[in-house]
């Protein structure tokens, strides 16, 4: 069997270019294979084939040392002896940062688990404390990785005085040619201090209508009824409804004929109002009767009015207009259909 280490130099590099082309292929394959498998098992199709093609680039890359004569145990050796005299020098170092590191996430363990407690505990101010508890959290999180950082620099030997300076001055400069940014920030902050909403209120802002899910000083997220989240800058958020501040006011518009008795009208819709609130928990106060609303084409047109929890009055109109026509038909009172009245002209 003939030594690798005795081949000449132009066998050498047929085995080089045969190693190079193997490699390639290798390669187009794994691309090849992955592009053509799709469903769950993509992910673990795609970890396999980069692990192989890995592995196949190490084993070519020792592989062409060996051939090409490079001392490659010795340079093993002599990176693993540098290695154990570098990590004995620094041992305590090393020791010390990872448990700098260990300490900051045992704190930012430990306040996550305080403040939303704090956030979810029930009160009625339940949601304006989760809204602070959130800012908390992300300050506490950027404040301990901060002073982390810099303890473990100066552990190593860096003069954090001058890196301080530097970040002020950095920190002005960033300031000057990021306004937008700044801006954004200071609207964060007088959202949360001045309570213009709070983490779970419904708003509407650029005609987007949904619950707020999170707070930060840069951006506010909204997710709407379909499970859609748009994420706005807060310097954005400049005209803005909050629909969860007061009561909500579910309106129920209906019609009756012309021909119908008013009085009748008003005294079995006055007489069976007050059986919402009981049918309908949303309800907070007894429904009322406005009145006659528009004499339409065809109808006689009322209007109920009903003060109801929180963005609950969608489902009260709902409901609402089944009981009405429920409670109109019991009575023998006509809810009718478009009709248009013709004239024969007399010849």
């Amino acid at each position: 069997m003939i030594n690798i280490l005795t081949l000449n130099t132009t066998t050498n590099v047929f085995i080089t270019v045969g190693i190079v082309i193997v490699l390639t292929g290798i390669f187009l394959l794994s691309h090849f294979i992955n592009n053509k498998i799709n469903g769950k098992a993509k992910p673990l199709v795609l970890g396999i084939t980069y692990f192989f093609s890995f592995l196949s680039l190490v084993g070519a890359t020792i592989g062409l040392l060996i051939i090409w004569n490079f001392p490659f145990d010795q340079y093993i050796f002599n990176v693993g002896a540098d290695l154990l005299t570098s990590l004995e020098n620094s041992v305590g170092q090393i020791v010390s940062s990872v448990l700098l590191v260990f300490i900051a996430l045992f704190l930012l363990k430990i306040i996550k688990l305080s403040i939303s407690r704090i956030g979810n505990k029930p009160s009625p101010n339940q949601k304006r404390k989760k809204t602070i508890a959130k800012l908390t959290q992300s300050l506490f999180k950027y404040t301990i990785w901060l002073i982390t950082i810099l303890i473990v620099l100066s552990i190593w030997g860096v003069n954090v005085g001058p890196a301080l300076a530097g970040l002020g001055i950095m920190g002005l400069v960033i300031g000057l040619g990021a306004q937008k940014f700044i801006n954004d920030l200071i609207s964060g902050l007088f959202i949360i201090f001045e309570q213009h909403f709070d983490v779970g209120d419904v708003i509407e802002t650029n005609g987007f209508i949904g619950e707020v899910v999170d707070i930060g000083l840069k951006t506010t997220k909204i997710k709407n009824w379909k499970g859609e989240l748009k994420i706005l800058a807060n310097g954005e958020l400049t005209d803005v409804v909050n629909r969860s501040r007061y009561q909500s006011l579910a309106i129920i518009d209906f019609g009756v004929a012309y021909e119908s008795d008013l009085d009748k009208v008003y005294e079995v819709i006055k007489e069976n109002l007050p059986k919402m609130k009981t049918i309908f928990p949303e309800v907070t106060e007894d429904p009322q009767l406005l009145g006659v609303t528009e004499l339409a084409n065809s109808s006689i047109n009322l209007r109920v009015i009903a003060r109801t929890l929180n963005n609950q009055h969608f489902n009260v109109e709902r409901q609402g207009r089944a009981f009405i026509k429920k409670t109109l038909e019991e009575n023998g009172i006509e809810i009718p259909f478009p009709q248009v009245v013709v004239h024969e002209a007399k010849k």
